[in-house]
């Protein structure tokens, strides 16, 4: 089979595609035929590692994410069958092997059934974007474990950063748990994709003040912020937000601090969640990766133009120019095209 490899860390140049053998699944495990990769900022920096040229102990397959059909099953597996259609999440996360390869021996735990009525493309675009999102919107202290529909009417949500993938995931998953969604975002494009994701308010934060425009919209302050740059967020963030309300912080460059304002965060009693996904609770996964899966059969989850997250793509033989263009900070999701969908 083709799978896209690297041995040591460096630019998407280590990347390299080569013939690699089939291999069985284990127990507990199921082999997926890789139809579509999604690329994440995280496989780009991983890659890339902390800077220069360092050997790895083995090949690396890169990529967490994917969707594709499951063709072979493990002993012990149960609630799985060849030809289901699923998603991948944390493919690469402790592996060697991620997704941008053919096919996918992946814990069975990693391949969530993916409704008939939603695509490929769809799949290989929720893992880590909505897993980030939903712990993020679960990260308040009075609120719910797991989302659902219903399970934040009432509540004010900030999402900085709308027109992201995980800005995009949170404000689907957001809407379709019955909270009123506020966004940033900086440019007119950016804003109608927002829209298009289900935002209910759009704000530019090059052209808007954005302490004044969230007080219009929300005057008691928000519950919770998704914030994707907290240090430049922060102070804003800190005077919209409600009394015991909660920063949730996903995002970060390599040696990147936040100042606190301590005085005014103690003040509201404010809690900052700071949040990778790969290393929540089992318990938290679990509740993710349902509450994600009952939102993609509702239809509350849709990628593409017309949704709010435009989709580029690329061959597997490409997936270094798609490593670059993540990195280079492409609108939308960057997907790559690994074999046929039938």
């Amino acid at each position: 089979m083709k799978a896209i490899v690297y041995e040591e860390t460096g630019s998407s140049s280590v990347l390299k595609l080569q013939d690699k053998p089939l291999a069985d699944p284990g127990p507990g495990e199921v082999r997926v035929r890789v139809v579509v990769s999604g690329v994440n900022p995280t496989d780009w920096k991983s890659r890339a590692g902390g800077g220069g040229s360092t050997p790895l102990a083995a090949q690396k397959v890169p990529n967490q994410d994917g969707a594709g059909v499951i063709d072979e099953v493990g002993s012990g597996v149960t609630g799985l069958s060849i030809g289901d259609r699923v998603w991948l999440w944390d493919v690469a996360w402790g592996s060697n092997e991620g997704t941008a390869q053919e096919y996918a021996v992946v814990p069975a735990a990693k391949a969530v059934p993916l409704p008939d009525a939603e695509s490929f493309d769809t799949g290989a675009s929720i893992g880590i974007p909505a897993l980030t999102a939903h712990r993020a919107l679960t990260s308040n202290e009075d609120g719910p474990a797991r989302l659902s529909p219903g399970a934040l009417a009432g509540r004010t949500v900030l999402i900085s950063g709308g027109a992201g993938a995980v800005g995009h995931a949170a404000i689907q998953l957001a809407g379709w748990a019955g909270a009123t969604v506020i966004t940033t975002v900086s440019g007119d494009r950016k804003a109608e994709l927002a829209r298009l994701a289900g935002a209910d308010i759009v704000i530019n934060y090059r052209t808007d003040d954005v302490v004044t425009a969230v007080r219009e919209a929300a005057p008691g302050g928000v519950d919770t912020i998704v914030d994707v740059n907290a240090p430049a967020n922060i102070h804003s963030d800190v005077q919209v937000l409600k009394p015991s309300g909660t920063i949730a912080i996903y995002a970060a460059n390599p040696g990147e601090s936040v100042t606190v304002p301590i005085r005014e965060s103690m003040t509201k009693n404010i809690r900052y969640q700071f949040i990778l996904t790969y290393t929540v609770t089992d318990e938290q996964k679990q509740h993710a990766a349902a509450a994600v899966s009952e939102a993609l059969k509702a239809g509350a989850m849709r990628v593409g133009e017309e949704h709010g997250l435009p989709l580029t793509r690329f061959p597997l033989e490409a997936t270094a120019a798609a490593h670059d263009a993540v990195e280079q900070g492409t609108i939308g999701k960057v997907l790559i095209d690994v074999t046929p969908s039938s």
